[in-house]
């Protein structure tokens, strides 16, 4: 078809068709929530929910979905049928307008249906803006209507080489055309919807879910008791029930919410599965057109109906599945809040007036909503006209009103079941405000178990110290923490690093000596709980060496006598409360040079610098660079602290996992274990004088010159 041909049969006709349909597949979330499976999925709850809404009204006993090979969908009921006739305001038969005109329809501001799943008047239209082909057949009146629609626009299919959305399509352009496509037995009745799914709008990872379709199809007929729904799947893809051949699943159950709770209950029931029943008025302002078209605010009554299924059982989830007008809340809304309000109420209300029965202290803490539904498996629905949704997709309730009148229907109803002076009733009350008893000081005692787990274990902070520069990787095996002694040295640190699996942490001076300090100093000293927290694996008793962050915990402090004592409290505080790190032999010790021997290069040659970790080490090479004739730059370098090295001299000699020395340290076996016992005990225990013998003792081994004075 040419340009000019496209323009000229463009007419007004189809403009006020698709204006409000384009909205649609431009901005399809709104309406639909998302173009993934989510929102195709949703597009198939609408139609199907078009369907029950006849049901509810006692028009329709079955429905029936097809799942086609060629990826449409169809849905089949046998209710009144979509009305065929004229609607006066707009010239269209109301096939078209419910399928082409958002916000129209039986459902939106008219009094066909007490109560729908179906609202806003955009559902069905919504489908049709999405689809690429949508078909509509109606038995109404002794005959079959039927008519097509192209991405909502209707007109007629050429199907003589096969249905489907690819077949040369002709839209109407004066005027539309509802055709007569056969003849029915003038008491039948019904609607038949098959569409396929736009893939411009829908990408083809967009499958409908056959297990979704049969959960919804069961939640259905759990709702809307005596309802036959069937649900067939004819595309035999691979992973699905149907891989083999079509396959069909039958749910009607007449029971009602109570089978629903009874089907979702999975532990030993304390309590039968008791129904409430009730229901409520409220009056809303609502806009309504009047004689002249013109929307007017009017005052209206509603009738709210609620019915809950509920039992309580001896587990501890909860599970409590809401609807409004058979309509799936999964995010809840007033009606749910209405329902705990009532059951806390209620239930307060009756522990209150038992509590010397029930042996409950006046000093015992009130009972709150977690206590109340710890083993509860519950089915709320409530029914009224015209509910306020948060959105097209129904997920929340809005009516602020129906919260009051189903906390007043539950508070009423469960009452009655409480104070029942029947035998079974009396002991099922008894044992659930038992139970419920038993929950809130279950809670009471798990709270004040965590306030004391949190004083004796300094990782219950769920975040990590600011000061603590992580590393990129999460692979335990690769990481390393290097515990750095000062702010100083850590600058220097941070840009020496592999910043992908090496972390750094510094520690400000000497920590707390934990040989000698009680439990509570330890854990209210902010460097010990910050490097128990870091390592991620607990302390004392409850430490998991599996749990720890990091594969190598390095301890850099600097190469004087200073630095050895921070050292020597490290290894104390790992010896006493991570010792699991140590036995496994992943806490090191990183080996700093003492010195940097600077020599000079001959013949043009550059020259080379070499380090040296002891006394003896450096005398070593000094005289093989005199025997050898070679010169060295005087003075020689003396690092007293890491601070006095540069990024590079620090990576190349103490960080750098090619080129550095680390110091395991370990306890092979008992007799080590024993020794090192022995030594904490000297070097950092109580008894002052066998450590004034062993400074005595080695103080002639003492060089003046590490000294840091």
């Amino acid at each position: 078809m040419t340009a000019t041909a496209t323009a000229s049969s463009y007419t007004a006709r189809h403009l006020s068709v698709l204006e409000g349909l384009e909205a649609v597949r431009k901005r399809p979330g709104m309406y639909i929530g998302s173009t993934d499976s989510r929102g195709l999925m949703h597009c198939l709850w609408e139609i199907i929910d078009n369907a029950v809404d006849e049901s509810l009204e006692g028009h329709a006993g079955s429905i029936e979905i097809v799942l086609h090979p060629d990826s449409s969908v169809e849905v089949r009921d046998d209710g009144r049928g979509i009305p065929v006739d004229t609607v006066e305001s707009v010239g269209l038969s109301g096939v078209e307008v419910v399928f082409t005109k958002l916000h129209a329809g039986g459902k939106f501001g008219g009094g066909s249906y007490a109560a729908s799943g179906g609202l806003h008047g955009v559902g069905a239209s919504v489908v049709n803006a999405l689809s690429a082909r949508l078909d509509v057949e109606v038995d109404r009146g002794g005959k079959t209507h039927r008519m097509t629609f192209h991405r909502g626009e209707p007109g007629v299919f050429d199907d003589r080489k096969g249905v489907g959305p690819d077949s040369p399509f002709t839209p109407f352009t004066s005027s539309s055309e509802l055709t007569v496509a056969g003849k029915v037995p003038r008491g039948r009745t019904g609607t038949r919807v098959r569409y396929w799914a736009d893939r411009q709008v829908f990408p083809v990872t967009a499958q409908f879910s056959y297990e979704e379709l049969i959960g919804r199809a069961r939640q259905t007929s759990f709702l809307v008791p005596g309802l036959t729904l069937t649900v067939r799947d004819e595309r035999r893809l691979p992973g699905t029930p149907g891989a083999d051949g079509p396959v069909e699943e039958v749910f009607r159950h007449d029971g009602g919410v109570v089978d629903f709770a009874d089907f979702l209950a999975a532990d030993t029931s304390v309590t039968d599965t008791w129904r409430l029943r009730g229901q409520g008025t409220f009056t809303e302002t609502i806009q309504q057109l009047d004689s002249k078209g013109h929307l007017r605010p009017q005052e209206v009554e509603r009738t709210c109906e609620v019915e809950v299924a509920l039992r309580w059982g001896i587990g501890y989830d909860t599970t409590v599945r809401s609807f409004v007008n058979i309509i799936a809340t999964p995010k809840g809304g007033s009606h749910l809040a209405g329902f705990e309000q009532g059951l806390l109420k209620t239930l307060r209300k009756q522990i209150e007036t038992n509590a010397r029965r029930l042996k409950v202290s006046a000093k015992e803490p009130k009972i709150e909503k977690d206590d109340v539904l710890a083993g509860l498996t519950a089915v709320v629905t409530v029914r009224l006209p015209e509910p306020q949704f948060e959105g097209q997709t129904k997920e929340v309730l809005g009516t602020a009103p129906v919260r009051g009148i189903v906390s007043k229907v539950v508070e009423t109803e469960l009452t009655a079941l409480l104070t029942s002076s029947k035998r079974h009733e009396k002991t099922q009350a008894g044992g659930l405000l038992e139970k419920v008893i038993g929950e809130m000081r279950a809670r009471v005692s798990a709270r004040l178990h965590k306030e004391i787990s949190r004083r004796k274990n300094a990782l219950e902070t769920s975040t990590l110290p600011a000061k603590l520069a992580d590393c990129r990787s999460d692979d335990v095996e690769t990481s390393e923490l290097f515990i750095v002694e000062g702010d100083s040295a850590l600058g220097t640190a941070k840009l020496a690093r592999s910043s992908n699996f090496q972390a750094l942490l510094p520690i400000r001076g000497k920590i707390l000596n934990v040989q000698k300090a009680s439990p509570g100093d330890i854990l209210k000293n902010a460097e010990v709980a910050s490097i128990i927290q870091v390592i991620g694996a607990g302390s004392g008793r409850t430490f998991d060496l599996e749990q720890a962050r990091y594969g190598k915990v390095v301890l850099m402090t600097d190469a004087d006598v200073d630095g050895a004592h921070i050292r020597t409290l490290l290894l104390t505080l790992f010896f006493r409360y991570m010792r699991p790190l140590v036995e496994a032999g992943r806490v090191f010790a990183a080996v700093p040079p003492l010195h940097r021997v600077e020599i000079a290069g001959s013949g043009g040659k550059k020259g080379e610098i070499v380090y040296t970790y002891s006394e003896a080490e450096l005398i070593a090479l000094l005289k093989k660079l005199e025997r050898s004739g070679k010169r060295y730059k005087e003075p020689i370098q003396r690092y007293k602290g890491l601070g006095e090295m540069d990024a590079h001299q620090l990576a190349e000699t103490t960080m750098d996992p090619a080129r550095r020395t680390l110091r395991r340290i370990s306890m092979a076996d008992e007799a080590s274990l024993l020794e090192a016992e022995r030594v904490f005990e000297l070097l950092m225990g109580n008894d002052v004088a066998p450590r004034k013998d062993f400074i005595v003792a080695g103080a002639e081994q003492v060089d003046r010159e590490r000294i840091d004075a």
